[in-house]
């Protein structure tokens, strides 16, 4: 039956934004702390997970990696080869693999956790993928001050061989363009991810909002769904490969 008073957008709203609620099917909402937000507390899972997933399925003692074990690996080495080394080079890229492997797995867990009812999508929340772009910024400056010196750093900033009128323009360009990293990967993970959800929930309010006739955006919204499993690994790997790039920008400026 249709429901014409049915409100879609507050429906919409209400499912991809934050809240101080956990609402658990078939169960009356959960009230979280002032401190807590829902979408905290899937950070919190989602690193409880990758902890136990690491420490207690992943077996470093096998000589002949299999099951889950050979699966992390396959990833892990594939970070490291295909992205740190590629972008970093041998020695700084083997350096920075674990933090290119914490970025990949804890975002695609919390991409996953997203498509799970019980669960909700952090990675839609815009304070999330900043803080997450903003450990690559501090990457960007902080690592690269340390890796080759305060002035090494500004001369990262400064294109050689230009003049230096051209200079008066390029280096505030270049400055801007650290920020401008930042933000771009800040929205676009937390872009989308929003908007697969907001399709996704729009499809299945139709169904109520029309009834029967509405019924084959069940079907839509399924096969986008299973395009969402795609893009949660997808955006994982984007947004670890872009950081990967843009903090070895900074460490070997001359390449």
């Amino acid at each position: 039956m249709a429901n014409p008073g049915f409100n879609l957008e507050q429906y919409i709203m209400h499912h991809v934004t934050n809240a101080h609620q956990w609402r658990l099917p078939f169960l009356p909402p959960l009230e979280l702390p002032s401190f807590l937000s829902l979408h905290a507390l899937m950070l919190f899972f989602c690193a409880a997970f990758l902890i136990v997933l690491f420490v207690f399925c992943f077996n470093k003692k096998d000589r002949v990696p299999h099951g889950m074990t050979n699966l992390l690996e396959a990833f892990v080495v594939f970070i490291r080869d295909d992205i740190a080394v590629n972008c970093l080079g041998e020695k700084d890229g083997r350096k920075m693999t674990p933090l290119f492997c914490t970025f990949f797995f804890f975002i695609l867990g919390l991409n996953l956790m997203g498509l799970i009812p019980l669960f909700s999508t952090a990675t839609a929340n815009v304070n999330v993928t900043a803080a997450l772009a903003l450990v690559t910024l501090s990457f960007m400056i902080f690592g690269a001050i340390y890796k080759n010196g305060f002035m090494g750093f500004v001369k990262a900033l400064v294109p050689s061989g230009v003049p230096a009128p051209i200079l008066i323009i390029l280096v505030p360009i270049e400055v801007l363009g650290l920020f401008i990293k930042t933000f771009a990967l800040t929205i676009r993970l937390f872009a989308n991810m929003l908007a697969g959800h907001i399709v996704i929930f729009a499809l299945l309010g139709l169904v109520v909002l029309l009834g029967f006739a509405a019924l084959p955006a069940v079907v839509l919204a399924l096969f986008i769904y299973v395009v969402e499993i795609l893009v949660c690994f997808l955006q994982a790997y984007i947004f670890t490969l872009l950081s990967a790039m843009f903090i070895g920008q900074m460490y070997h400026p001359a390449h």
